[in-house]
């Protein structure tokens, strides 16, 4: 007979609820204990190999959803020093992000390791050792390779909480520059693309030397930026009172850049709106 306790009602109920909606075939008693907690018998039924299996992998479960968040909160006190509740709180979610997307780039950042999968190891390994298990201790002694883990993720996330921060001063210094500057063009259309298409009220597509004289122009160097760069270095060295920008994607990286600098000066429209079809016509 294996024998689990929990101490959190919480937690318990987590793991009770995740059980028998998986594994419907398990059977379990259940009473609390009073100096241990909550006390889960699992009669013989099961292959102990199947039943750990089973547990393990519903604890992994129940701490990634009640105790993984307390963990990283506690590395980004302890471990980094983190004392603002804001920086703290986005610190944690772009570690949430690394350890659990399923996006390419957090798969990339935690080397496509499987963090559950992990976990779920470590709650075997300690399974096998006896039939009668703490979740609070094994949380508590038995984690220290996962929590390693963590330690390196949010340090990642760190380094990308910290680049953002970098990113937003230069967004803010650069929007600032914007509204000391006198308007330039009154209205310019940008074309996505892999770089953007300038585009005059009247159709006359900017080239890149037109784009050359015109940041040639401008002091770019004051705000970081480079007249060889030619999506945002044209539009601060023209300064239009107006910018629309026809696409397909409004969340596309450079395109978020340019509305978050302009802001209320950008309009998005859909690139079968674009009035100049003579240019996507011979593109």
């Amino acid at each position: 007979m294996v024998e689990v306790y929990f101490e959190s009602n919480k937690e318990v109920i987590s793991f009770c609820e995740r059980l028998f909606r998986e594994h419907q075939q398990i059977e379990l008693n259940w009473k609390t204990d009073e100096k241990r907690g909550n006390h889960l018998k699992f009669p013989d039924g099961l292959p102990k190999n199947e039943l750990e299996d089973i547990i393990a992998g519903t604890m992994a479960e129940v701490f990634m959803t009640h105790r993984l968040g307390v963990m990283i909160k506690r590395i980004i006190k302890d471990y980094y020093y983190y004392t603002e509740h804001e920086e703290i709180e986005r610190i944690h979610d772009l570690t949430h992000w690394i350890i659990t997307g399923e996006d390419e780039e957090s798969k990339r950042l935690r080397n496509n390791k499987n963090q559950h999968v992990f976990l779920k190891s470590l709650f075997i390994a300690t399974l096998k050792e006896s039939f009668e298990f703490h979740f609070d201790s094994i949380v508590n002694f038995r984690l220290k390779p996962f929590k390693e883990q963590l330690i390196s993720y949010v340090g990642l996330a760190i380094d990308d909480f910290r680049r953002e921060e970098d990113h937003q001063a230069f967004i803010d210094m650069l929007r600032a520059y914007i509204i000391n500057k006198e308007p330039g063009v009154p209205v310019i259309h940008i074309l996505q693309g892999n770089t953007f298409a300038f585009f005059k009220e009247n159709g006359k597509r900017l080239t890149n030397i037109d784009l050359r004289v015109m940041m040639k122009k401008e002091p770019l160097y004051i705000v970081g930026l480079h007249d060889n760069e030619f999506n945002l270095a044209p539009l601060i060295a023209m300064a239009p009172e107006k910018l629309i920008i026809y696409g397909d994607d409004p969340s596309e990286p450079k395109t978020m850049t340019v509305i978050n600098v302009f802001q209320e000066k950008v309009e998005f429209e859909s690139i079968s709106n674009f009035p100049f079809p003579y240019y996507l016509n011979h593109e």
